[in-house]
């Protein structure tokens, strides 16, 4: 049983596990299970070159960032559960009772192309390409609000990257616009929220400091 389960090795999934795993030493997360489910095939990054990305010396390449970014995840944070190779086809709300249930301490069964997982909560990072089809999130698709209509770009249904009860959305399948530090500050955000969820609704958020 996961805590959170991170679909998505791209950029903002990265970034939310990387937010998530340095918070390890706070009491509320000591003993909380993350998952991410690395699957990089379709990123966006693939293909990219980074000249204009904060922090990123220029001539990045983005397939060099995603296989880099998951060695600083594991090399930094090894308790954070990496599962490579796996698809995500399906996921389902208390294994019976339908995906829009609003119950809190509902939990969920992600069906892969290989194994099944179970989790109290979702975060989705998988991109805003219209090949998205995964069982029990197909109702929330709807086209992206950001996007060139041409591109037939989609995103999933969400308030301040909520989708529903346990479930997120982050980068640009959460409807923002396709920039490396805006994807990268959407998984952070969600980390946040969940540290806040965590810490019984009192605001937090993880940084480390020389001091």
């Amino acid at each position: 049983m996961f805590d959170v389960l991170i679909i998505g090795g791209g950029v903002s999934g990265v970034s939310c596990a990387l937010v998530l795993g340095s918070a390890q030493n706070k009491s509320f997360v000591a003993n909380k299970k993350i998952g991410i489910i690395t699957h990089q095939k379709a990123s966006s990054l693939q293909e990219a070159l980074f000249n204009n990305a904060y922090g990123i010396p220029a001539g990045t390449l983005g397939s060099d960032l995603l296989q880099q970014s998951l060695l600083h995840l594991s090399h930094s944070y090894p308790h954070i559960i990496q599962i490579p190779e796996e698809k995500v086809v399906k996921i389902e709300r208390n294994f019976t009772s339908t995906i829009q249930s609003s119950s809190s301490d509902s939990e969920f069964k992600v069906s892969t192309n290989k194994n099944t997982y179970t989790t109290r909560n979702i975060i989705v990072g998988i991109g805003s390409a219209n090949t998205f089809a995964i069982e029990g999130l197909m109702q929330f698709v709807e086209p992206h609000q950001k996007a060139l209509p041409e591109k037939q770009r989609i995103q999933l249904r969400n308030t301040d990257h909520k989708v529903a009860e346990g479930i997120y959305v982050i980068g640009t399948l959460a409807g923002w616009r396709s920039q490396l530090a805006i994807a990268a500050g959407s998984g952070a955000a969600v980390a946040t929220d969940l540290l806040t969820l965590w810490n019984d609704g009192v605001q937090t958020h993880s940084h480390d400091s020389i001091r």
